[in-house]
């Protein structure tokens, strides 16, 4: 292995803009370059030295996981169980609760970057990967993310994507924006309620984030109208004793999907009621084979319905347009707002920087492939976290990546010996 690197370094340096003034510096590394130190990268990383195989982490922020540390509001835990958000070989703490709060979950993840000895490289953005044919090789190029600073060039044999499908915040085109005059923030620049006391709310999106910010508002004594323009399904967090989740996971062990989700629909109108009376009506397809089809997941309920059914929180239409400090809706009416908040979502940005075309697609970034086999592509280019399956799918993608990787790597090394 090491000889070939070194055939490879001799070639390089006859690059006419190697480490010269007009070019970036260049490294040529043995092992692959993950790009993204989110939950996916630290996940890969450590299958990777588990299996003996280095590697390097890029990271365009200044710590890991910093859509966790830097872009999600305080009250936030994880909708899921613990047991189904853990990363490959570490357990979470016994002592931390079913659903670790934001803070649990950013130790959980620092201790396990420090446990694989995962020292990302911060504050570089990976503005351009491509496959050299020449030299059967990946060129990473990064530069600095707040500008200047020294372009560096990775030369490798292998390319992780694991930026991650929330890499970037969607923010929709909305009529009269500029003139609204209140406060108009996306749910990655969202802390708290607490500045928001005693001030009419509209918060744009009926996910997790969306109904999870309007009872954060009204918790702190604010007025928070939702905006629900699709259909939505709203499950239960926990049902039967469960969590909802995985009594999900436990029935489609038995039974097909279509029968899991008339039981889950069944349960949830039990125990929820009719959603639809409140403006929430639901999708044709079951939660499951619509997040199977689609991504889109349900609402884990966690107190919001309750708020809407009392009139703490009001449902609305889609917005026509913005007027100064308020809002025209699609039904015409018109209300008066001081802030709005966009529970809008995120999106992948690989298409910006990596230069392929054959397993991204450049509508959605994602990977062209299907799950489960969206995680290999050519020459050496890898996906992990794209799965729209969470912490569960990247673990999977984790793990398979990091064997791929480690057959070709205990067989250069039989032969370096």
């Amino acid at each position: 292995m090491e000889d070939y690197f070194r055939e490879i370094e001799g070639k390089t340096a006859h690059d006419p803009y190697r480490n010269t003034n007009f070019g970036p510096r260049t490294k040529c590394l043995l092992g692959p370059v993950i790009v993204g130190a989110g939950p996916s990268g630290l996940a890969v990383a450590a299958c990777l030295r588990a299996r003996g195989v280095p590697s390097t982490v890029i990271e365009r922020s200044n710590c890991i996981a910093s859509l966790w540390q830097l872009k999600t509001y305080d009250r936030l835990k994880l909708h899921l169980p613990k047991q189904f958000c853990e990363l490959p070989l570490v357990p979470f703490p016994a002592e931390f609760p079913t659903y670790p709060s934001k803070q649990q979950f950013i130790k959980y993840l620092e201790d396990y970057a420090n446990r694989f000895e995962i020292r990302p490289v911060f504050n570089q953005k990976v503005v351009r990967a491509e496959f050299d044919g020449k030299l059967k090789m990946w060129r990473v190029r990064t530069a600095a993310e707040q500008g200047g600073g020294e372009e560096v060039e990775y030369v490798c044999r292998w390319v992780i994507a694991a930026t991650g499908e929330n890499a970037e915040a969607v923010v929709p085109p909305i009529e009269g924006v500029e003139g609204f005059g209140g406060d108009v923030v996306h749910t990655s620049g969202y802390k708290s309620g607490c500045i928001y006391e005693g001030k009419k709310v509209l918060v744009v999106g009926c996910g997790n984030s969306g109904m999870e910010v309007c009872l954060d508002l009204c918790n702190h004594n604010a007025s928070p109208s939702l905006v629900v323009r699709d259909t939505v399904h709203i499950l239960p967090r926990e049902m039967l004793g469960r969590s909802t989740f995985g009594l999900s996971m436990w029935l489609l062990k038995w039974l097909p999907m279509s029968l899991v989700d008339r039981i889950l629909l069944i349960v949830s109108r039990i125990i929820l009621g009719d959603t639809g009376r409140f403006g929430l009506d639901r999708p044709q397809l079951g939660p499951l084979e619509l997040k199977n089809l689609s991504g889109k997941t349900p609402v884990l309920d966690v107190g919001t319905l309750d708020k809407i059914k009392s009139g703490d929180i009001k449902v609305c239409p889609g917005i026509k347009r913005l007027r100064h400090q308020s809002v025209e809706f699609d039904d015409g009416r018109r209300e008066k707002f001081d802030a709005i908040i966009l529970a809008t979502g995120y999106k992948s940005n690989v298409p910006s920087w990596l230069k392929e075309s054959k397993m991204f697609s450049e509508k959605d970034g994602l990977p062209k492939k299907p799950f489960p086999d969206g995680w290999k592509g050519e020459a050496g280019l890898y996906a992990v976290g794209f799965t729209k399956r969470g912490l569960l799918g990247a673990s999977m993608d984790a793990k398979n990546i990091a064997a791929d990787i480690a057959s070709v790597w205990n067989i250069g090394k039989m032969f370096s010996c």
